[in-house]
């Protein structure tokens, strides 16, 4: 068999290195790495390695993204500051747990033929790049709008902020690193560069393959003082970033809107955009990193409310690839509250539904979501809340009504639970009443239930009769979650925050306590392992240092907040 390099040199498929140019060929479809990962085809390639598609053989066939690493080094030595490297950077990945960056699971070593190799696994995001989808765009003459790309501002920008508090910096954000996720329609930051930050600039990790990008960023989109001088701030990140908005407002690559010869953007020429979300990425686009924000926070602060109207545009994937989300909303599960609303007025109820989209809960319970939100009147206030956004945390915090009846939704008997189990309606009414985020609540029971269920491979719950067991199953999830939360006797500030804790949060404590201001506690650790004796009894099987950010640590910290008082 024949393998090209990215020169199109041919070579046998018995090499792992070009014999015309010293390049590091691809892996072969089907070939095993690690006795473990089975290479399903390529995705991509950077200056690096490559990246492909893989199936873990030991996870039941899961899908998963394998990022391969080949240093150019010959010294027995090197290989190994290469490794120390490789695995410091790896140490790092692990420590990101946000639902919007993928998940990384594991790093190994490999020996392919006579050449080492270093592997990252990851999860795999299905969906187009934006990239892709402004190169969509563009072959219809057509770009994204400002209200689509303020959207997408609010969406990522909470990512940066947590990467940010961990003190790391991506340095490669661009179109083609942020994926236009399938399952939810939110924007996914991938190709973290720290992995390869440091091993690059010692010049370990060079190899021939720089067809997309560079070892500090993609001239262009990064910033002069990281493109000359290899210097990274967090407001690189934000830079970058600014960069991606104008292209895909424009529909026009970098050198076309950017005088590189006088160092100035084409503002009223190429760049046509509102006055204050010009005033916005002028302050992100700033030459000095002084004169930029230095805070994502900022940013959010000061961008334009996103539209709900711009919702729709914003998150519709190419037209051969339709959500039929809302015609199963309308053909498949209808509440009571959702036909009221269309006899009241059919646009409050399709913008709604279009924005209840946005929400991470199953397909299955978003129509209940549409009348929950249609029947209390709060539409204008919960978009308010999406618009605002919570820079720890994705999404919305919670879902705030009066207090009314809710509308019932057809429940699902099951004769091996007993009448005590409450119904979903039950279970989502009292979350309402404990103030608990939606958002939180629907994204735990969801991890709960796909961690019981492997083999659904994250598929979603749909309203069909053949899902009715799993409907029951999730349901099942949710109310044991609920009992276990209600026994955790939180206080009403603790479960008001629940979804918006950060590591932040811990960093105080940790001062007050050095500073004997934290009542009993004399350190962090006391308050930790304080937090553990009720946590886990109440959540067995959670791995203590490997809580998820965006679910069970929450809890933690809500009891932990308890602890001290809610200080």
């Amino acid at each position: 068999m024949q393998v090209y390099c990215s020169q199109q040199h041919v070579n046998s498929g018995n090499y792992r290195f070009c014999t015309h140019c010293g390049e590091a060929l691809p892996l072969t479809v089907g070939q095993v790495i690690n006795n473990r990962y089975e290479i399903g085809r390529i995705l991509g390639q950077g200056g690096f390695g490559r990246s492909y598609l893989a199936i873990d053989r030991q996870k039941y066939g899961k899908i998963c993204v394998l990022k391969e690493f080949a240093p150019q080094v010959a010294k027995p030595q090197d290989l190994q500051k290469a490794k120390e490297l490789f695995e410091r950077e790896a140490s790092v990945l692990k420590k990101i747990q946000h639902n919007q960056i993928p998940c990384f699971h594991a790093y190994f070593q490999a020996k392919i033929g006579t050449k080492d190799f270093f592997f990252l696994v990851q999860d795999y995001i299905e969906g187009d790049n934006y990239y892709q989808l402004f190169k969509q765009r563009q072959s219809e003459s057509k770009s994204f709008s400002e209200e689509e790309v303020i959207n997408l501002l609010h969406n990522i920008l909470p990512v940066l902020t947590y990467i940010h508090s961990l003190d790391i910096v991506h340095r490669d954000i661009s179109p083609d690193n942020l994926i236009l996720r399938k399952s939810d329609n939110l924007p996914v930051l991938i190709d973290f560069g720290g992995v390869k930050q440091l091993p690059a600039y010692q010049g370990l990790w060079q190899t021939k393959l720089v067809r997309n990008g560079t070892a500090l960023g993609k001239k262009g989109y990064a910033p002069e003082e990281q493109l000359t001088q290899g210097k990274v701030y967090k407001n690189s990140d934000l830079y970058s970033l600014a960069v991606t908005a104008l292209v895909l407002i424009t529909g026009k690559e970098t050198h076309l809107l950017y005088d590189s010869y006088n160092c100035l953007w084409r503002w009223g020429q190429e760049i046509r955009v509102s006055p204050k979300l010009e005033a916005v990425l002028k302050k992100m686009l700033a030459y000095k990193p002084s004169d930029r924000y230095q805070k994502a926070e900022q940013v959010i602060k000061d961008l334009p409310l996103p539209s709900i109207s711009s919702i729709p545009k914003t998150m519709q994937t190419p037209s051969n690839n339709p959500h039929p989300y809302i015609s199963k909303f309308k053909t498949q599960i209808v509440a009571p509250g959702v036909q009221k609303a269309r006899n009241i007025g059919g646009g409050v109820h399709n913008k709604t539904t279009l924005f209840v989209q946005k929400i991470p809960m199953p397909i299955w319970l978003r129509p209940f979501a549409v009348s929950f939100i249609i029947t209390s009147g709060v539409t204008v206030v919960t978009a308010a809340m999406f618009a605002l956004g919570n820079v720890a945390v994705k999404g919305i915090a919670s879902i705030k009504v009066p207090q009314m009846e809710i509308p019932k939704i057809p429940n699902i008997d099951n004769p091996l639970l007993g009448s005590n189990k409450r119904t979903i309606e039950q279970v989502f009414t009292r979350v309402k009443e404990l103030e608990i985020s939606t958002v939180f609540f629907t994204k735990t029971v969801n991890e709960i239930f796909y961690n019981q269920k492997p083999e659904l491979k994250r598929r979603k719950l749909t309203a069909k009769p053949e899902d009715a067991a799993l409907r029951e199953q999730w349901n099942q999830a949710a109310d044991h979650l609920l009992t276990n939360l209600e026994k955790a006797n939180l206080s009403e500030t603790a479960r008001k925050k629940i979804g918006s804790y950060s590591q932040e949060d811990s960093q105080r404590w940790d001062q007050l306590a050095k500073a004997g201001r934290l009542g009993k506690y004399t350190s962090f650790q006391d308050l930790r392992a304080d937090t553990y004796q009720i946590f886990e009894p109440l959540f067995p099987g959670q791995e203590r240092g490997k809580l998820n950010q965006e679910t069970f640590l929450q809890i933690w910290y809500a009891i932990a907040s308890d602890k001290v008082g809610n200080r």
